[in-house]
């Protein structure tokens, strides 16, 4: 500063054209607009420093049943509203991912994503119960230009940890048996990567011991142990792996506990929202997760009339699933035309069909030529 003006090392030909671009753009000064600048980068670059936004309006509820409803709006003024706070049992969502391309959903890139993530942790810290469940569907992402992994979903499940206090009860994994090769360049052909297919599902509660109930979600028992049931095994006696056997491994406990790998093709291509939004001019939601996902964990960690809320709704699948397990729930999306869509999807009246299907994966190093 000389004389208290800017010296920026310009000439003063320069620096009367950045004044003036600066008060058409509306600023009172040059030095008002540089700061501005600054503030919007750091806000980039220093989590520390994200504002929170104003608040929106009235959330506007779009279609309503008995247990729930869809309401279009900002999700934040739902979560930090102190009429909601420790009213939910289960939030299950799958917010935008940090990819490096925009989508047409709207998504916030990857090296911003924690510090415009915080002020929904702090909103899902208010809703939540003490004994209720946080569980949060999200992608990884490629660093631009590079075959090297993003760690922006780490970093939100850190922060969610050491700043919020959340638990985290354990890490699920969704295999996406559907997904097509990506990103194409390393996949297909550079070859010097695999398959991108899962997604990490991070479970987190405020409590180390949420509401859970792992006999609500038991996987239909393997063909051995069927045998084992059927003809019984020697008590007491050892595995190769040093563990014992006893009397229980005999017991008919109505399925197998499920593993925390969660196999769904997400593949979906018809039924009732499809063909409302064909019949009404809706654009499909590009980022749909199949109903085999919130259906497992709305069954694990919830009971009949807790509430389900999902504040990055989307095509309402979660809603959709809750309605039809007897759950009391919200699903709000910002953008109005996804949120009428997701009506759609309420149209089929019949009984919810849980997916049957089964996969298979092959051991590493499989010989896919000589198929052994």
């Amino acid at each position: 500063m000389k004389d208290n003006k800017l010296d920026l090392g310009i000439s003063a030909r320069q620096m009367k054209a950045l004044e003036k671009f600066a008060l058409d753009k509306g600023y009172k000064s040059l030095p008002d607009y540089l700061l501005s600048l600054h503030k919007k980068n750091a806000q980039k670059e220093d989590p520390t420093t994200y504002e929170m936004p104003a608040k929106r309006g009235k959330l506007n509820s779009v279609y309503k049943t008995r247990r729930g409803q869809i309401l279009h709006g900002d999700s934040l003024d739902w979560l930090h509203s102190s009429r909601n706070t420790k009213t939910v049992d289960l939030i299950m969502t799958s917010p935008p991912f940090g990819l490096t391309k925009k989508k047409a959903y709207g998504n916030e890139a990857a090296h911003a994503y924690v510090a415009w993530f915080r002020q929904f942790a702090e909103g899902f810290s208010n809703v939540l119960k003490d004994d209720g469940s946080l569980v949060i569907d999200i992608a990884g992402a490629w660093e631009k230009g590079y075959p090297v992994r993003s760690l922006y979903h780490f970093d939100v499940l850190t922060m969610l940890c050491r700043e919020y206090g959340f638990n985290l009860c354990q890490e699920h994994y969704w295999w996406n048996p559907s997904k097509l090769p990506s990103p194409a360049q390393w996949v297909n052909v550079y070859r010097s990567r695999v398959k991108d297919s899962v997604n990490c599902v991070w479970w987190l509660s405020k409590s180390k011991h949420p509401k859970a109930d792992n006999t609500k979600i038991l996987a239909p028992y393997s063909t051995r142990m069927e045998e084992v049931l059927k003809s019984g095994i020697k008590s007491n006696s050892r595995l190769p792996s040093g563990h014992s056997v006893t009397s229980k491994f005999n017991k008919d406990n109505g399925g197998a506990i499920p593993p925390n790998l969660i196999a769904l093709a997400n593949s979906e291509s018809n039924g009732a929202y499809f063909q409302y939004c064909k019949d009404y001019g809706f654009d499909i939601h590009p980022a749909r997760f199949p109903q085999g996902l919130p259906e497992y964990f709305i069954k694990f960690l919830t009971d009949p009339n807790d509430l389900v809320v999902d504040p990055f709704g989307g095509s309402s699948m979660t809603g959709y699933v809750a309605e039809k397990l007897g759950r009391k729930w919200r699903s709000i999306e910002m953008d109005e035309l996804y949120a009428l869509s997701g009506t759609g999807r309420f149209l089929d009246k019949s009984p919810m069909k849980s997916t049957t299907t089964k996969y298979e994966i092959f051991s590493p190093c499989f010989d896919a030529k000589n198929k052994k």
